[in-house]
């Protein structure tokens, strides 16, 4: 998809996180528990060096945009589900692989609908040249 400048960072981002919430589910799904720890441990770092300051980002910048746009359901879910995704993530310092291979679909579809529905509202209603002159 075709992304404004403003938003091609955000977008770039989501390949590393499908990435991991691909790999996440193939080890929930493994039956190795060490493949289960192995990625707990990692989501645990990537969330705090990756995922939370790409969700800050959103949640500072593109979220209020939207929020002031009329976009409130929009918002609500997004906010929803980088709640879920943070105390998944939390969870996750026990590996488990239900909660695993909960965070890595949930990830995975969160990412989905940022790029097709989140996105392409924020473009619709101006965020890109609204970032661009703030």
């Amino acid at each position: 998809m075709k992304r404004h400048p403003a938003l091609q960072e955000l977008s770039r981002e989501h390949y590393g996180a499908l990435k991991l919430a691909r790999d996440g589910k193939a080890a929930a799904l493994s039956g190795d528990a060490a493949a289960v720890a192995a990625l707990a441990a990692r989501i645990g770092g990537e969330f705090e060096s990756e995922l939370e300051p790409h969700f800050r980002e959103e949640e500072t910048e593109l979220l209020p945009f939207l929020e002031a746009a009329g976009e409130t359901s929009l918002v609500a879910r997004t906010l929803a589900e980088h709640a879920e995704l943070r105390a998944l993530s939390a969870a996750l310092w026990q590996p488990d692989a239900a909660t695993l291979q909960r965070f890595s679909e949930l990830l995975a579809a969160h990412v989905r609908f940022e790029e097709r529905t989140l996105f392409e509202a924020a473009q619709a209603k101006g965020f890109a040249a609204a970032a661009l002159s703030a």
